[in-house]
């Protein structure tokens, strides 16, 4: 395209006048003695040599900015230091400054002082960012350290970066708002590394489990030197023998290890190429254990994403901030005879109990409590010992089908009680914004009168050059129809996730000429975009959801990321098309590669452990709590290296969204052969019936024979069941270990097997496929036997 000559002489004057001028902010490298960083410079920060980190000022509200370290390269903000997390600045005036006498000292507004770090030095000194994201203060004449930011961490470790006795990361109050929040990871006076609770009123350790010593949970007490560190690698070691390794072992990706506003400690890792953030391991898996999360009276329930609910009779105090807990809408008097007590299935509140009594009846256990004005309510155990625990406080609540116990909440005698506030949960949900705005004057200063006109100049040729700028595009769009998708291509890169027109993706698949996969939910096409990128694109069928409704399930989808996971590029909604947009896996399904000779032993162990961490991932360790309900090998994907990425994740949110928030589902889900009992049954459908599923891919990927219908050679020629089959097999005592796994394995593997590893994963997969779904493990609990033979083989 060319443009008009008046206007190319135009652009050549203006580049060599505005480039003349001096630059008003860029990165730096160091910070010298008398040398400061300003708040009203935005772009005026310090950044490591390699460029992985930043150091300088960022906005959290109306007006109000904290001085912090992050990563670059991830798509969201992350701060891994924050100097006043607790004390935001003001917008102007404000600076990060290394003073004449070796000080570094935070200024609010220009006034006072709000962070310092007391240092002084006579000698040459410097500031400086340094790879590893550790700011530190150097005195290059004594070739010593003055202060350094990984002695004072907030809630985030770096590799190499050491946990202390004189340290310990402090939570954020919430996913937006970066101040001190109720959880810290510390050692205690025991050399014990523990998560506490700090609420408004009270304060508990939950983590290790309190209700075991500390050899049960494989920690000493005899190291008082307490100090915790990982490494490049991925593996954590602390004193008190806490050792852990990532689930992504190995030099490579960057990592952080962060005390999460939730209670939870999780170690994540960073994609490079796409700028997001995956679990690789975390502290506490059944995460409503973790105290305080639903405060005072609250109850934490997984239905099937985390929520927080009120017992019968108590109400929510303020649904935007579940620390405050829920409060009784009776008053309850001392007199027994004007009390009852009305039950609540397979809840705790731990701790605060008044006593604790073995072998008592249940009405025993109600008379006790009712003649103690103190007791709120009893849980009670009736499993032969006949336990009861009066609980004069109801904090830390939680409610797993798992345990046993009932509790029994005091309430008046008079009153009719419904179970309304129990069902009602609320998602346990975080503020959109920090809010924060700081109402101080500033003091007005007589302005330099040559700075006043150099600005004014500065603005006038800013102004003329989006001008220009603007003008340019006018040309561009006029006489170019890519420009637009030139436009989406920028918007891909900055965002991640983009909303797609019909149009566009009618487009790329070429009229939805070239089929890759077909399912209940709908046909996937191989698709190539504008900026030249290949993609599968599914079409949707049977999805009856508005476009706003549509965004906000399908938003929370394309949130979830996993290594194991199909990563979602984007969707449509227009009209009556339902589409998503995922990345384009090279190798197809497990499905298109199970019955050739492309995977060899290596290939399907490692395939079974990639997808037990990916559906762990889905069911205990992202924030969105999903279930899949069709794995089966055509929903397992094979990238370049063969790396397993399970797909058509979350397809139950959108296909049935109301069905999944009751945990139940208005029709069966799944595929024959691969569905768990609980389907015909007509029971409630948990996260297991994805465990069984998946040990049936398994028995596949070893035996090569699918679910049903397969010819057993040594037992004749009627349909042969897969499960019964191995497990026969497997049981066997006539013969050998070796010639059973013989009997079952798949011909096309080659002889090259580890033999302990093979029987490891049939018996892990026959424990996925038992009947009873509480007998299952849990997805998480599958890549940790798999794991942990990995590790123990490398250790050998």
């Amino acid at each position: 395209m060319h443009h008009p000559q008046p206007l190319q002489s135009f652009y050549i004057f203006f580049f060599f006048t505005y480039a003349a001028l001096p630059s008003l902010s860029s990165s730096i490298q160091s910070l010298s003695r008398g040398s400061s960083i300003s708040v009203e410079r935005p772009d005026n920060v310090l950044v490591s040599p390699d460029g992985t980190f930043s150091a300088g000022f960022h906005r959290i509200g109306d007006n109000a900015y904290f001085f912090a370290i992050w990563f670059n390269q991830s798509t969201i903000f992350t701060p891994v230091w924050m100097a006043n997390r607790d004390h935001p600045v003001n917008g102007r005036r404000s600076a990060f400054s290394l003073q004449g006498d070796g000080n570094l000292i935070l200024t609010d507004g220009g006034r006072s002082t709000i962070w310092t770090t007391n240092t002084a030095s006579t000698s040459l000194v410097q500031l400086r960012l340094e790879n590893t994201g550790n700011l530190v203060l150097q005195n290059y004449e004594e070739n010593g350290t003055l202060w350094q930011s990984f002695d004072f961490p907030t809630d985030t470790l770096l590799p190499q970066q050491p946990l202390t006795k004189n340290s310990k990361l402090i939570s954020s109050r919430s996913q937006t708002n970066y101040s001190s929040g109720f959880y810290s990871l510390y050692f205690d006076n025991d050399n014990i590394l523990r998560l506490l609770y700090n609420g408004p009123s009270i304060s508990s350790v939950y983590w290790p489990d309190p209700g075991f010593v500390s050899w049960e949970v494989q920690r000493t007490t005899y190291n008082n030197s307490r100090i915790a560190i990982f490494d490049p690698f991925g593996q954590f070691h602390s004193s008190d023998d806490l050792k852990f390794i990532s689930s992504d072992f190995g030099l490579g990706p960057k990592r952080r290890l962060t005390m999460d506003f939730d209670g939870n400690v999780r170690l994540y890792s960073l994609n490079d190429k796409k700028g997001s953030w995956a679990v690789s391991w975390l502290a506490i898996r059944r995460s409503c254990t973790i105290h305080g999360l639903c405060g005072p009276n609250g109850i934490c329930v997984h239905t099937p994403e985390r929520r927080c609910t009120c017992p019968p009779g108590f109400k929510v105090k303020d649904p935007a901030d579940w620390s405050q807990g829920c409060e009784p809408t009776f008053d309850l008097s001392c007199d027994a005879k004007a009390s009852s007590y009305i039950s609540v299935p397979n809840v705790d509140f731990y701790g605060y109990d008044i006593n604790y009594t073995e072998k008592l009846t249940l009405e025993a256990c109600k008379y006790l409590c009712l003649q103690l004005c103190s007791c709120k309510a009893f849980m009670y155990h009736m499993d032969g010992l006949g336990r009861c625990y009066p609980k004069t406080l109801l904090l830390n609540g939680f409610q797993e089908l798992s345990f046993s116990g009932t509790m029994y909440i005091k309430v008046p005698k008079n009153r009719t009680i419904s179970k309304e506030y129990f069902t009602d949960g609320i998602k346990l949900n975080c503020p959109l914004k920090a809010h924060v705005e700081l109402p101080r004057a500033y003091e007005t200063k007589q302005e330099n009168a040559f700075i006043k006109y150099l600005l004014l100049f500065v603005s006038a040729a800013g102004g003329a050059e989006l001008v220009c700028i603007l003008i340019g595009w006018w040309f561009m769009f006029m006489n170019n129809n890519d420009s637009n998708a030139i436009e989406q291509g920028y918007l891909v890169a900055a965002t991640g996730f983009k909303k797609f027109s019909y149009a566009e993706l009618k487009k790329a698949t070429g009229n939805f000429s070239e089929e890759i996969g077909r399912g209940g939910a709908g046909v996937v096409y191989k698709g190539v975009l504008s900026d030249q990128r290949v993609v599968a694109i599914k079409r949707l069928e049977g999805i009856n959801q508005g476009e706003a409704e549509f965004l906000a399930e399908v938003s929370t989808i394309g949130r979830i990321n996993h290594m194991n996971l199909i990563q979602m590029w984007g969707f449509c909604a227009e009209g009556k098309h339902r589409l998503l947009v995922y990345e384009y896996i090279e190798h197809g399904s497990l499905d298109d590669n199970l019955f050739s000779n492309s995977l060899d032993w290596e290939k399907r162990f490692e395939i079974a452990i990639g997808t037990a961490k990916g559906l762990g991932y889905l069911h205990e360790e992202c924030l969105e709590w999903v279930l899949h309900c069709d794995i089966k090998p055509q929903n397992i994907l094979l990238d370049s290296d063969y790396m397993p990425k399970v797909a058509d994740f979350g397809l139950s949110k959108l296909l049935d969204r109301r069905g999944l928030d009751r945990s139940s589902f208005s029709t069966v889900r799944g595929t024959r052969g691969y569905m768990a009992p609980e389907w015909i049954l007509n029971l409630p459908i948990t996260s297991k019936v994805d465990v069984y599923s998946y040990g049936i891919v398994v028995l596949e990927m070893v035996t090569g024979k699918r679910p049903t219908g397969f010819h057993v050679i040594n037992g004749g020629e009627g349909d042969g069941r897969l499960v019964p089959w191995v497990r026969d097999v497997m049981n066997g005592r006539a013969i050998s270990k070796q010639r059973r796994i013989e009997e079952i394995m798949d011909p096309r593997i080659d002889s090259g097997y580890d033999l302990v590893k093979m029987e490891l994963l049939v018996r892990v997969a026959l424990q996925c496929v038992e009947e009873e779904r509480d007998a299952r493990p849990t997805m998480s609990q599958v890549a940790e036997m798999l794991l942990g033979h990995e590790n123990n083989q490398e250790g050998l």
